[in-house]
């Protein structure tokens, strides 16, 4: 108890509230802009750090982090087009509700989802982080492998079209993992001789592209053939409705706890854990002819389990000092030239700091909250601009936010043919969440593979001696058979 007063001490004063604050906002701002991530907002304002000294420039750094995973919801919601990677999921039901004339009750729910889940995990780190941490260190190559393996298969469930062409769209984001050097041989695969593609496409053009200029192109012909006028937007309230609370109250709970494990296991992530916990929202719901289509659940899904993966991340970085993404290391770094060493003794030799770093985290998602409410009413405003000026401020951020990525032009190249894909893939009905979900996980099921495989000596027998392998495979299985079983029962009864 002491060390938790002490550690309030540090945090309740007006310079730590205040860079809290700043870096919150900030955090948002990253957050919403296309082709500003996270880890580039902590690593521009990393030497800050040096300059304000001690605690100050580490709460700031834990406010940038909690903003910006939030801040890609704004745009994805409003533009269809996701400010990080972590977002992408958001835009299927978060985009259509917005469109519905409804951005306010999107940016409520959305808010409410992104602040609970930050919270659930903070309060999972303060009470089970030893216990995860353990569980976390089970994971090696043939684990990740299988974890990769359930994420690819959600295909068959979040596919908007028919399970053929989600896995058509799949297989597409597949090759695109596969673009660059072999993990192990290093041989070139699909780059036509260029230095460019040796190193593999860029996610974030693609994304960008596939989200973004799409919709530039599909809003664009829809007003060649049709005349479009701004819709009448009204919002009574800034906070979600009390029937909104009550559908996707389960779903933050479930997608919550999903988010914090997938945050504890180091080289996961925010946009690996939106997908699944999307997934798993459809899954468990009764009534799925909604979702694509603004169903609440779906952006309840992906923003409280990209949000909760904050408060997991920190797991193995306090208890083990190994970072579970690049953002966390970044902080871990900051931890450490602070003097403050993360490990299994930080626990018992520098419980002030350790309970600094929970209060941080628990105050950083509260001002998120509080910002969020409070300028959703301006957010809004943005659904009100005329197509015919949006869509080149669109085009506009898009090339920006691909440019300044990595400043290559090769990017917007790769970002303009994604977007000319991407529009194909709508106009015959396939979407681009397979694509999407093939790029993330291809890479790391890839790697995993040919990893267990040299830890076996090629043998497969080693993705079944593993408990934690049996399980996410089996899972995988259910997932990729389920939807399968279920149009064969309703077209018997259909007869």
């Amino acid at each position: 108890m002491d060390s938790i007063i002490q550690a309030l001490g540090i945090l309740v004063t007006f310079e730590n509230l205040g860079l809290l604050a700043i870096g919150t906002a900030v955090g948002i701002f990253v957050g919403a802009m296309p082709g500003l991530s996270v880890n580039m907002g902590l690593a521009l304002l990393f030497p800050i750090t040096f300059s304000v000294g001690g605690w100050h420039g580490i709460i700031m750094l834990l406010g940038i982090y909690c903003g910006a995973i939030y801040g890609g919801s704004i745009t994805a919601i409003l533009l269809k087009t996701p400010g990080t990677p972590a977002s992408a999921a958001t835009t299927l039901d978060g985009y259509p509700m917005a469109r519905g004339g409804q951005p306010g009750r999107a940016l409520a729910i959305s808010t409410t989802a992104s602040t609970f889940g930050g919270i659930f995990s903070t309060v999972c780190l303060v009470l089970f982080a030893p216990m995860l941490a353990k569980i976390a260190l089970q994971f090696s190559k043939p684990e990740y492998f299988a974890l990769a393996i359930f994420g690819i298969s959600m295909i068959t469930s979040v596919a908007p079209g028919s399970i053929l062409k989600g896995i058509i769209g799949c297989l597409v984001g597949l090759w695109i993992a596969t673009i660059g050097l072999d993990p192990m041989s290093g041989m070139e695969r699909f780059t036509f001789g260029t230095l460019y593609l040796s190193g593999g496409i860029s996610f974030m053009p693609i994304l960008i592209g596939l989200f973004a200029l799409t919709q530039v192109f599909v809003n664009a012909e829809e007003m060649y053939h049709r005349s479009t006028s701004t819709q009448k937007i009204t919002i009574d309230s800034v906070y979600p409705r009390c029937d909104d609370m009550k559908l996707i109250s389960p779903t933050l709970v479930r997608s919550s706890a999903i988010g914090t494990f997938i945050g504890c296991v180091p080289g996961t992530g925010g946009d690996i854990s939106s997908w699944i916990c999307y997934n798993q929202a459809k899954t468990w719901a009764k009534d799925k002819s909604k979702f694509g289509k603004g169903d609440p659940r779906g952006i309840a899904a992906s923003e409280s389990g990209n949000n909760s993966i904050v408060g997991g991340a920190f797991i193995p970085v306090l208890t083990l000092g190994i970072p579970g993404d690049g953002a966390t290391a970044i902080i871990l770094g900051a931890l450490m030239v602070h003097g403050i060493q993360p490990g299994p003794l930080l626990f018992m030799n520098h419980a002030v700091d350790v309970y600094t770093v929970f209060l941080g985290l628990m105050f950083a998602n509260f001002v998120m909250g509080f910002f969020g409410f409070s300028l959703i009413r301006l957010f809004s405003k943005v659904t009100m601009i005329p197509m015919v000026l949006l869509l080149p401020i669109i085009s506009v951020m898009a090339v920006i936010g691909t440019y300044s990525y990595a400043n290559s032009m090769q990017d917007v190249y790769i970002m303009f043919a994604a977007g000319v894909i991407g529009y194909f893939m709508y106009k015959f009905d396939m979407g681009v969440p397979g694509v999407i979900i093939g790029i993330i996980l291809g890479k790391l099921a890839e790697q995993n593979f040919t990893g267990s495989l040299m830890m076996s000596d090629g043998s497969l027998s080693i993705f079944v001696t593993s408990p934690i392998c049996c399980f996410f495979l089996i899972l995988a299985l259910v997932g990729l058979l389920s939807p399968l079983y279920k149009d064969s029962v309703r077209r018997i009864f259909a007869k």
